[in-house]
């Protein structure tokens, strides 16, 4: 079985590459030149490094890494190596999963000039929506009205109106049965979080990163990310930290690998994700007449 291996901490690297790999299908039509693309569930972080010059007092620690890690059998922590600290103003080492919606069976309408979605006025589908919100739509007739979409105003406890993740605009349906309205599940481009505590407060920039769990405990050394994410717009938060935990509904690139569950806890503090070298040839290092050893790798993302 796979075990998780300790990586050293200095030196630092280098040199770094680092990039998101997508799977996109993609077909042109030889008539009208017009591309349709699709996006499949394959997509990961990969990256490339290099550590300087060191000594073998040094260097031993970072074979002892590469051996340990058994080619791509074991994996470890592994973060952006040009991105180890957060530039948002939120004050906590990590966040939660929080469910604000897990609706089915709801009939929904859409209208594509007021971005609207609402059900009949007895529902209250969107009870506990927050401005800023994400929510995953599902069951309806026109693709441009499910996926992810960003609540912009919530006028009433039926009624949102939204901005689209995944398409231009939503397309005029009226009482479409069976929908579903979900957040933080496979497929979202945002996620509906909350601070672990009342003291836990500020802003959270884009560019950040996330490291995701589906545990509902959290120890740095120890924990298993499931995925990890870039936030790729400014959220604040959306509750009075004195009275309640903050809450925070954070866009985010890739989308979700898989579902996650109220209450699953998120690194933010130093977030990492679960990495593994890409080859089996672990002993990637050089040394020069003076014994500078030279160590680089390249590692991806456990899926």
């Amino acid at each position: 079985m796979a075990k998780l291996i300790t990586i050293p901490t200095t030196p630092s690297f280098v040199k770094s590459e680092f990039v998101l790999k997508r799977t996109i299908g993609s077909v042109a039509s030889p008539y009208s030149g017009k591309v349709r693309t699709q996006e499949y569930d394959a997509v990961f972080w990969e990256s490339s490094v290099s550590l300087p010059p060191m000594r073998r007092s040094t260097a031993r620690n970072w074979q002892s890494f590469l051996m340990q890690c058994n080619g791509p059998v074991n994996f470890f922590h592994f973060q952006d190596p040009d991105a180890l600290e957060q530039t948002g103003g939120y004050t906590g080492s990590q966040l939660a999963f929080e469910t604000r919606h897990n609706v089915t069976g709801a009939t929904l309408s859409f209208t594509a000039s007021t971005g609207t979605i609402a059900g009949a006025s007895s529902t209250t589908y969107f009870n506990n929506t927050k401005v800023g919100d994400f929510i995953v739509v599902t069951g309806s007739a026109n693709v441009e009205n499910n996926g992810t979409h960003e609540v912009v105003t919530r006028p009433n406890a039926y009624t949102v109106t939204v901005t689209p993740v995944d398409y231009a605009s939503l397309v005029d349906e009226s009482n479409k049965a069976d929908c579903t309205i979900k957040d933080n599940v496979k497929g979202a481009k945002g996620i509906n979080l909350r601070a672990v505590s009342n003291s836990n407060t500020g802003s959270i920039d884009k560019g950040s990163y996330l490291g995701l769990t589906q545990s509902s405990s959290y120890t740095q050394a120890t924990h298993i990310p499931k995925q990890y994410v870039q936030c790729v717009e400014d959220a604040t938060a959306t509750a009075n930290g004195n009275s309640a935990k903050d809450q925070y509904g954070i866009r985010i690139e890739p989308k979700l690998r898989s579902n996650f569950s109220d209450g699953h806890r998120i690194g933010y503090e130093q977030a990492k994700g679960l990495f593994r070298l890409t080859t089996a040839d672990a002993a990637i290092w050089s040394a020069d007449e003076i014994s500078n050893y030279g160590i680089s790798f390249s590692c991806i993302e456990v899926i």
